[in-house]
């Protein structure tokens, strides 16, 4: 067992089991040692063991569950896919993880009023798959679309390499059903425009499940697009990549998608899925065009002006659909391409401005060089959001440590230059030590004060977003780092 990490043999209180069986029944729980361990991960590089997991069917079970966790006191995490890469589903001090792969079902799509109704459990891309045949798409999409749901992408107000014209999930998410700690259910927002009262709908996007669970999203579907134009920009220096995404919004145009992949990372990519990228080149842009054929056309143009003017060695338009879906099978497959080189990798998600991705990108190299790690870059470079994903083996002693200390090193940059720690990620137990640099006390106490409205005894994912003041090691699990990812 790695130093630093600590396990402790927790009995959950007598007659908690019985109660919570009676609600889910035998087969809607766990609690055998060999099947905690498969919920013990996300995909982070973090881990932590729950004392049980439960399945609910229904929004009643899911009430129920929650007062029977409230009067036996034992914290409650919900839980998606666990594709999350910052420790948002890990149960941090044991207790109950409510999962919610059972409450899949689209209980309507609505194409007249551009809404569709979602359990928690639905994946991602399950919503554009039925809305697909009416014209219409769900705009969030993020890397791990095939896995991930609904209720996660909400938790974590994911985003995804559309969010540059479209937004992240916030901007998508129209009403809630949720779950308070207390087993209440409470109802926000819902399918009319411009609800009165306060925005909680918009408070509990993005609150990473220390609030209330979500057993119910209304999300606003988007008409798809009468022209689609994807290009590959290829280029000799990752800072000429970097500079030409203030070259393309210079000239107003706002792509749906700009996506960069460094060398390392394109190599990798092209290697496990032939999508079409060169070997030899310090970085691509993919970038993507939506709108009226006409406009796109035009835009195109500019765009490939922009991108030659900032050093593009090559300019190519994708010729076919399946050509098109060929290139962002690489960028979405991305993660796993990594998988096959390195045994374990750690995943960041810093955001910085447009402007200042060209020097970001410089200063990444000098933490790769200064800890001596391989660290590759994919990025929404559209809006800034970088993923430097720093390889290591997890086996090598201090391997873990230096990974650590590298990915704090440039989320501090990121903050530094004006950025955040987080763009679609979230905080988790990955970053929240890191919210006193990003936040001053008197933000902190108040987001504080405001969980402890929802959740005034702590036990709803806790030791999460906030700072806690001891280190992410310190983890009621046994062995170490999971080094699966999404």
């Amino acid at each position: 067992m790695p130093a630093g990490r600590h396990y402790t043999e927790v009995m959950l209180p007598a007659g908690l089991k019985d109660r919570l069986l009676a609600v889910v029944g035998p087969r809607g729980c766990l609690d055998r040692p060999e099947d905690l361990a498969l919920y013990e991960y996300d995909g982070s590089i973090e881990k932590g063991r729950p004392d049980m997991v439960v399945f609910p069917r229904t929004t009643s079970d899911v009430c129920a569950i929650a007062r029977i966790a409230h009067e036996f006191g034992v914290p409650m995490v919900g839980r998606g896919a666990g594709t999350g890469l910052s420790g948002g589903s890990i149960p941090r001090e044991g207790g109950i993880v409510v999962a919610f792969a059972r409450m899949n079902r689209i209980l309507e799509i609505d194409t007249e009023n551009e809404r569709a109704t979602l359990e928690p459990g639905v994946v991602n891309l399950d919503v554009t798959l039925a809305a697909a045949d009416r014209g219409y798409f769900f705009a969030p999409d993020p890397s791990s679309q095939r896995a991930c749901t609904i209720g996660g992408n909400v938790a974590e107000n994911a985003g995804g390499p559309h969010t540059l014209a479209y937004g992240v999930t916030t901007n998508h998410v129209v009403g809630l059903e949720l779950v308070l700690p207390d087993g209440s259910l409470v109802e926000t927002g819902g399918k009319e425009p411009d609800l009165p009262g306060y925005d909680l709908t918009g408070l509990l996007t993005g609150s990473e499940g220390v609030m209330a669970l979500v057993t119910k999203a209304i999300v606003r579907l988007m008409p798809k697009a009468e022209a689609v134009k994807t290009a590959l920009a290829i280029y000799e220096s990752n800072e000429d990549a970097g500079r030409t995404v203030t070259g393309i919004t210079e000239r107003g145009i706002t792509p749906v998608a700009v996506e960069m992949l460094d060398g390392v990372m394109l190599r990798m990519v092209e290697e496990a899925t032939h999508a079409g990228y060169p070997l030899d080149a310090a970085a691509v842009l993919l970038i993507e065009l939506e709108g009226l054929t006409e406009t796109v056309e035009a835009q195109v143009e500019q765009v490939r002006e922009a991108c030659l003017e900032c050093g593009a060695r090559e300019f190519r338009v994708a010729r076919s659909p399946q050509e098109r879906e060929l290139l962002w099978q690489g960028r979405k497959n991305a993660f796993g391409a990594v998988g096959r080189v390195s045994p374990t990798y750690y995943v960041q998600d810093g955001v910085v401005p447009r402007t200042k991705i060209a020097p970001t990108l410089h200063f990444i190299g000098e933490v790769a060089r200064k800890y001596g790690l391989t660290i590759s870059n994919i990025f929404h470079a559209g809006d800034g959001n970088m993923h430097p994903i720093i390889l290591f083996d997890a086996r090598k002693p201090g391997e873990l440590e230096k990974a650590r200390a590298a990915g704090a090193e440039i989320l501090t940059y990121c903050i530094e230059v004006g950025g955040s720690i987080t763009g679609e990620h979230g905080v988790g137990m990955e970053k929240n030590e890191l919210m006193s640099r990003q936040f001053t006390p008197e933000t902190l106490d108040a987001i504080r004060r405001l969980k402890a409205l929802f959740d005034p005894e702590g036990r709803l994912n806790p030791g999460k977003l906030l700072p806690t003041g001891r280190g992410c090691m310190e983890i009621r699990q046994p062995g170490g780092p999971s080094g699966i990812t999404s």
